[in-house]
């Protein structure tokens, strides 16, 4: 049933706000956050940054609020290397199509929207990501 979905996602959420920093060690600062993609309309995507402080790797969330998978999409991010897909809302065991990044994507020194890096990003429909940067510069 439904609601089987919808209690593991929240069940996943949860876990992620207690295991990441980035998702709340620095809620009150304006340092704890940075819009990524604000003003994207033709897409329907919003990205924003969470951070967390030294030693903690920062985390991006990027939201298709459209039912057409956006595959090739090029977020900008403030670090190369590896970025591990930490949520997928679109994910099987949530009761959607399972469309993603098989499990992470990697940034490259390819500048967009402010930042020096990017990665190409497949965004499944009507979803959210959460991306933790796990590694490289």
């Amino acid at each position: 049933p439904w609601h089987r979905g919808v209690q593991s996602l929240l069940r996943d959420c949860n876990r992620g706000y207690r295991g990441l920093p980035a998702l709340h060690a620095r809620d009150c600062e304006g340092d704890g956050f940075r819009w990524i993609v604000v003003d994207d309309r033709d897409n329907s995507v919003f990205a924003w940054l969470r951070f967390g402080g030294e030693g903690v790797p920062p985390l991006a969330m990027v939201a298709n609020f459209t039912p057409v998978p956006r595959a090739g999409y090029r977020l900008g991010l403030p670090q190369g290397g590896r970025w591990r897909e930490a949520l997928n809302t679109d994910a099987a065991a949530y009761g959607g199509t399972n469309c993603g990044n098989g499990g992470a994507v990697v940034a490259t020194a390819h500048p967009q929207h402010g930042f020096d890096c990017s990665a190409e990003v497949t965004l499944p429909p009507l979803a959210t990501l959460w991306l933790v940067h796990d590694g490289g510069q």
